[in-house]
């Protein structure tokens, strides 16, 4: 379902790449039409004034979207495949990333039930997520050890999102070289990173990313104060098992 024709990288300090367009036109409409409405989020202030609806957050409701939802359940089921992983791991190899997966035909089925049992296999999940334009924020962050790799793909209509509000998704690299390394994951302050550059909040985009022990990001608070606008995206990883 997802175009990796334009994917273009940057390596440094960690590889993060976006795709655009990541969907055909039509499945993008249908799937902005269809997302879901702010009343089954949940209110994570603590992850820097978020909405998110997930396995996770309201995970009830977020079966049951998925459920009565046929465009969302089909890229569900298709995001919780292994093609799907094949998809980016591929993707990602042709960029010159390998991360040493390999799809289950090339490898022995024990080896691959001896990793799986070892937590070495690999899974997904997704997150419907949404910013308000009024100050939201996502503070600067690594990502949990668990995760791979990230795809952000933002879900807004053309002519819907002004850029004055902010909203992309930036690249940090911390002021104090003692905190570079961020395996485990804590945030920082605004004031302790700088901004390497940013990926602007865009239609029909997937920003992808590696989880590395520098890969240091954030989402800046945003200045659409009034506006009502909402920076909704969805959020892909793909994870270790166990």
């Amino acid at each position: 379902m997802f175009s990796y024709d334009h994917l273009a990288f940057r390596y440094e300090p960690f590889p993060i790449g976006i795709a655009k367009p990541v969907l055909c036109e039509d499945h993008y409409r249908r799937l902005l039409e269809s997302y879901p409405p702010l009343a089954l989020f949940k209110n994570i202030p603590k992850l820097g004034n978020k909405y998110s609806l997930s396995e996770r957050f309201h995970p009830e409701q977020y079966r049951q979207f998925i459920r009565y939802q046929p465009d969302w359940r089909e890229l569900h089921d298709w995001i919780k495949s292994e093609d799907f992983i094949q998809s980016v791991m591929g993707a990602l190899l042709r960029h010159h990333i390998d991360l040493g997966y390999r799809p289950p035909g090339e490898r022995d089925w024990l080896k691959r039930l001896k990793d799986i049992r070892r937590g070495r296999g690999l899974k997904t999940r997704f997150e419907f997520s949404m910013l308000p334009a009024d100050g939201g924020h996502i503070m600067p962050h690594t990502d949990a050890p668990a995760k791979i790799v990230t795809l952000i793909v933002s879900m807004v209509g053309e002519d819907e999102w002004d850029p004055a509000f902010g909203g992309g998704t930036e690249v940090n690299w911390p002021r104090d070289p003692s905190r570079s390394y961020n395996q485990l994951n804590r945030q920082a302050g605004f004031d302790e990173v700088e901004t390497l550059y940013t990926y602007p909040f865009t239609p029909n985009q997937a920003v992808i990313f590696i989880k590395t022990f520098n890969s240091w990001h954030s989402v800046r608070p945003m200045q659409g104060a009034g506006s009502g606008a909402m920076r909704r995206t969805l959020t892909i990883n793909i994870e270790r098992e166990g």
